[in-house]
């Protein structure tokens, strides 16, 4: 495929990913972003140790009080007093703790969506500035694919996750900082956590990258089939081909599978490993700290206090729990890497035709004397195959030369040489005695207008189609700059609002109304102002995806009209009238004739009716000359172009008829009524949303009924994997269920800590609950695993067939819904790019985490409850906290992609666009151009972005930094309570730890918020699409199918052959056709299966 794959010698993670921040020039505002986030993100990482500096003295205050120690306290109301003190610090410290978080969050926030802007700007330059030669294995669906999700990938793992990641960080160096100063041998014992952290991170990071990588190159390969098709929609109809296509899709997928499949278990392991350490950490340090204690109250030295030794053991254990966090985001970052290797692979590509460069000579004009000399050429992807084979002849200047011969001759090949799409391997091309290789290519671009055997048109309007061909022109250099700031398309968007085209541009200024001028002229001399009279919007009415809501007759003539307008000196015609009618040929050349005067025009033909007056022609066969002359001349030599006229003769009386692909002036009628409805152009961006193709999501009733079809819809597909599903969500279960455990244990030895116990006791039961803390440990690293492992693969499966019965649904709609509301090839791709990740994002380990997040936070509650209903109960008065930031922030961020996602997919149409008409963006020079549409389609989601992530990150900064809060409260209410001698010490920090653990899952389940609302948003529009059928599926082979894995297929057998479908017979001759009282009319607004 045309994509570049990474190369082995790329750098290590952590380096990639420090130059993936830093990568496509970031601005001083960028390079300010990254710096205060990272020092937030450091910051906001201290105040956690600290508060455990001042749990210790409130251990100590407390143990005081309730063992009668007099030289701490002296009364119960003295140690009150001392306890409401350090908790108004923990206030304070909450106060900071927020203002750091929400700085960090807001900080790489914006880090992540002017990266991902920049790198999709960087890889669209980079695509534009490539030779042809790079794109001839290259489909757009690959282009999609990367857009969508290789761009989304690094915009999840720079955006406020790095942040969360580098506080963990933060918190636990601090942690050790503090250890260290506190009991510099237990920390020491404890010091193992960070080379094994390391090791396990490495490995996992190397191993998940690796199968990412994999994952992303075949699912690329299988979009490029989709889009392709897509592309093709009515050929594909026409040839029953959906079957073989989507044969070659599951193909692709199925190995992409597979890969994602290796990579979740990659990521249990890494998973369960992190927990297993974090753990088992927690086990060592248990047992050493109650060694520790027991050792000072044996020898009642009063040199350590049970406080100190608690600060250090807290903060440590807390600090592995908190590490813990950073296991569903690893992956995550990982992924962020790999995409970035394979994007900045295609971004570096150097190559060998660089339209940017300024090297070479730029002449002031040209005649247009074009002479091949011993020319010999193969196509870089075909090096097997020579196409051109020793080739000399001479292009007069001002003439017209004509190139002739059977199809694969290579007389479009000589066009691209002139244009020079690509370089020969031997011999010299020369215009005016100047060897190409020697002339600046956009300046030599300049002087010629092609006018290609398939005409292609961007999704514009026809006046900003025929404008195009101006750019780059020598003669009209002056417009330069209203042709690429976006003047017209804001002046098509006016005139399809009901103004007047040249009131409209009076307006404007004298640019645009010469602009107008050499555009209704060139339309003139095209033959084309007929038809665009005739339409509701004239020259402001949009052609559609790839010219799809015109004829290819009128395709064509609009494509000659752009070649026209720039008024070249050199105009090469490859088939120009192929797609017209007699009539409209003749009238066609007789324009072509009369402009051919005074420039150089070659003339790549079948019909030779429309060549006879060339001062030369050549005629060629398998990449080499056979005879050259004029007509006269030719026709004396009774070659093989004498065979040629002689044989065209015989159907002469045939061709002045018929018009096989063409329209006559009552077709036009026809085809005004097809684009009398077309919707705006997509250069055109509203205000509102600054985007034209809005996503074609389904209508939606309401909430409850969008839940029913959504169950409906998917269960089908999970149904084969329900004993997966019960083990990942029974793993999922025991993982959340572990934190409330590991908070029993942690309040049981907390309480068997205290001074009032004997040594030998406090030695005991250090040992009991250490032991049963690596049992723990045991557990979290089965339970990860199988959690981790098995989501991963139920949703690789889900998303392979989520993925296939998207594209079997949209190749099953008829080719009226694919040309109504708007909708295109990209926008229509995106239920199997942009939708089917953002889907596989949520489904693997994310959904696990968030299972387990929940669960805990139910047994948090239940089990404080039971042990302590007075502190739990006023602990709970922070939950709706909770539970308020979390929703408000998803409304925020739902809200903002609603308004948006129009914009998003209109920029990534452009992109798609571009690559799939690279020859004519190259023959035009209309980079910047296509450059300047995209960057005005982002504008509007770049100007909210600010003002979205101000407000929707307070609510996330709410989420991580209320744990604080909670500790503060938590603290003063169940001191007062066990200086009151309702609860013990025990009861107090199980739901001390049980509750803040909690808190803090709480906030890093919201840090998952964009990738549940993509998910969410993913979901409806697929089950929108899927239930478009509301009958049965059918698989290729025509039997009703939703089970995937039943399907037997044989890569040797026909499918279309073997289809089961209503065998027809016809008698020899063929078969009849009746139309009869046949009425019909293009309605773009109708709407099928919706």
């Amino acid at each position: 495929m045309g994509i570049r794959r990474p190369s082995g010698e790329s750098p290590k993670a952590f380096f990639g990913f420090i130059h993936l921040l830093f990568y496509a020039d970031p601005t001083w505002l960028d390079k300010t972003l990254i710096f205060v986030g990272f020092f937030a993100s450091i910051a906001a990482g201290v105040p956690f140790p600290l508060v455990g500096i001042i749990f210790g003295q409130l251990v100590d205050n407390i143990n005081a009080a309730i063992c009668g120690d007099s030289n701490t306290a002296t009364s119960g109301t003295g140690e009150q007093s001392a306890i409401n003190s350090k908790i108004l610090l923990l206030v304070y410290i909450g106060i900071a703790s927020f203002v750091l978080i929400y700085t960090h969050i807001v900080c790489w926030n914006f880090v992540s969506q002017r990266l991902a802007q920049r790198i999709r700007g960087r890889y669209l330059k980079s695509f534009l500035r490539q030779d042809v030669a790079f794109f001839d294995n290259l489909q757009a669906g690959e282009v999609s694919s990367r857009l969508n999700g290789d761009i989304q990938a690094i915009e999840t793992g720079t955006s406020e996750k790095v942040g969360v990641f580098l506080t963990c960080v933060s918190f636990c160096v601090t942690a050790y900082i503090i250890a260290f100063i506190k009991d510099s041998k237990l920390a020491a014992i404890l010091i193992s956590l960070i080379p094994a952290f390391l090791i396990m991170g490495l490995v996992g990071g190397y191993f998940v990258q690796m199968y990412s990588t994999t994952m992303a190159d075949h699912f690329a390969s299988a979009s490029a089939i989709a889009s392709e098709g897509l592309s093709h929609v009515g050929l594909v109809h026409a040839l029953g081909a959906n079957a073989r296509l989507e044969e070659k899709f599951r193909g692709y997928l199925s190995d992409a599978k597979s890969a994602g499949i290796k990579k979740s278990v990659a990521a249990a392991v890494q998973a369960g490993l992190l927990y297993f350490i974090a753990f088992s950490a927690n086990a060592l340090a248990y047992w050493q700290g109650s060694r520790k204690i027991a050792q000072t109250v044996e020898d009642d030295s009063g040199g350590a206090t049970i406080g100190g030794t608690y600060t250090v053991i807290f903060i440590l254990v807390d600090g592995a729990i908190v590490l813990s966090q950073v296991a569903p985001l690893l992956p995550l970052f990982g992924s962020a890497v790999a995409a970035f290797q394979r994007l900045r692979n295609d971004i570096e590509h150097k190559p060998s035709i660089n339209v940017e460069s300024d090297f070479g000579d730029k002449p002031l004009s040209l005649m247009g004397q074009i002479n091949f000399n011993k020319i010999s050429f193969t196509y870089p992807s075909r090096p097997e195959h020579p196409v051109l084979e020793d080739i000399s002849f001479q292009c007069e200047a001002g003439k017209l030369t004509a190139i002739v011969g059977l199809s694969g001759s290579g007389k479009s090949t000589i066009a691209g040489l002139i244009t020079r799409f690509y370089d020969v391997d031997s011999g010299t091309v020369t215009v005016d005695g100047h060897n190409l290789r020697d002339l600046n290519v956009k300046h030599l671009r300049g002087f010629i207008s092609l006018v290609p055997q398939e005409p292609s048109l961007l999704d514009r309007s026809i006046f900003e189609n025929v404008a195009l061909g101006l750019v780059n022109s020598p003669a009209h250099s002056h417009l330069e700059t209203a042709l690429l700031d976006g003047s017209l398309a804001t002046l098509a968007e006016l005139v399809r609002a009901g103004q007047e085209l040249e009131s409209c541009a009076k307006a404007v200024g004298p640019t645009i109304l010469e602009i107008v001028s050499l555009v209704k002229d060139a339309v003139q001399h095209a033959d084309a102002s007929l038809f665009v009279g005739r339409l509701e919007h004239g020259l402001a009415t949009s052609v559609g995806s790839s010219g799809s809501l015109i004829s290819g007759g009128q395709k064509q003539r609009i494509a000659l009209a752009r070649a026209l307008v720039r008024d070249p000196k050199i105009l090469i015609l490859d088939e120009a009238t192929a797609a017209l009618d007699s009539a409209s040929e003749r009238r066609i050349q007789a324009a072509i004739d009369k402009i051919a005067e005074g420039r150089t025009v070659i003339s790549i033909a079948h019909r030779l009716s429309t060549i006879r007056s060339a001062s030369k022609i050549v005629v060629m066969r398998t990449g080499k000359i056979l005879e050259q002359g004029n007509h006269d001349e030719l026709l004396n030599q009774n070659g093989a172009y004498a065979d040629m006229i002689r044989l065209q003769t015989v159907n002469s009386a045939d061709d002045d008829v018929s018009a096989p692909t063409g329209v006559d002036e009552e077709d036009d009628d026809i085809d005004a009524i097809r684009v009398a409805g077309s919707a705006k152009s997509p250069t055109s961006v509203s205000k509102a949303d600054n985007a034209v193709a809005k996503p074609v999501v389904p209508e939606e009733g309401s909430g409850e009924i969008m839940g029913k079809s959504s169950t409906r819809t998917m269960y089908p597909m999970v149904r084969p994997y329900l004993l997966f599903v019960f083990i990942a969500f029974f793993a999922a279960l025991i993982v959340g269920a572990t934190y409330s455990a590991a908070g029993l244990i942690f309040g049981n030895i907390m309480g068997a800590l205290s001074p009032c116990n004997t040594p030998d006791f406090i030695r005991s039961k250090g040992l009991l609950f250490s032991g049963l803390f690596f049992m723990l440990a045991c557990v979290e690293f089965l339970a990860n695993f199988a959690s981790w492992s098995t989501f991963g693969l139920i949703s690789e499966c889900l998303i392979y067939k989520v993925r296939i019965l998207s594209f079997r649904s949209l190749f099953q709609q008829p080719l009226q819904w694919h040309e109504s509301h708007n909708r295109s090839p990209t926008l229509l791709l995106e239920y199997i790019t942009k939708d089917g990740n953002a889907l596989a994002g949520f489904s693997g380990s994310i959904i696990g985490t968030l299972f387990s997040v929940i669960v805990n936070f139910l047994i948090a509650i239940i089990l404080s409850h039971i042990l302590a209903w007075r502190i739990a109960i006023v602990c709970l008065v922070v939950v709706p906290i909770l539970l308020g930031a979390g929703f408000m922030q998803l409304r925020a961020i739902v809200r903002f992609a609603e308004r948006h996602a129009g914009a998003f997919s209109s920029s990534i149409g452009v992109t798609v666009e571009a690559v799939s008409n690279i020859r004519i963006v190259a023959a035009l020079s209309i980079e910047d151009e296509v450059l300047q549409t995209y960057k005005r389609a982002l504008s509007g989601p770049r100007k909210e972005m600010v003002l979205q992530s101000f407000k929707s990150n307070v609510w996330l900064a709410v989420a991580n930094s209320i744990g604080n809060f909670i500790y503060a409260f938590a603290y003063w209410w169940g001191s007062k309570q066990i200086l009151a001698g309702r609860y013990s010490q025990t009861q107090f920090f199980v739901i001390l730890l049980a509750m803040l653990v909690s808190a803090q899952l709480w906030g890093q389940l919201f840090t998952l918020a964009p990738e549940i609302t993509r998910a969410k948003t993913a979901i409806s529009r697929i089950v929108g699409l899927l239930d478009l059928n509301q009958g049965p599926k059918r698989s290729p082979s025509g039997k009703p199918s939703t089970d995937l894995d039943s399907e037997d297929y044989d890569e040797k057998k026909d499918l279309e052959a073997f289809a089961e479908s209503e065998k027809l017979t016809s008698p020899h001759g063929g078969a009849s056709v009746e139309f009869k009282e046949v009425c019909y009319g293009w309605n773009e607004e109708a709407e099928i299966g919706e």
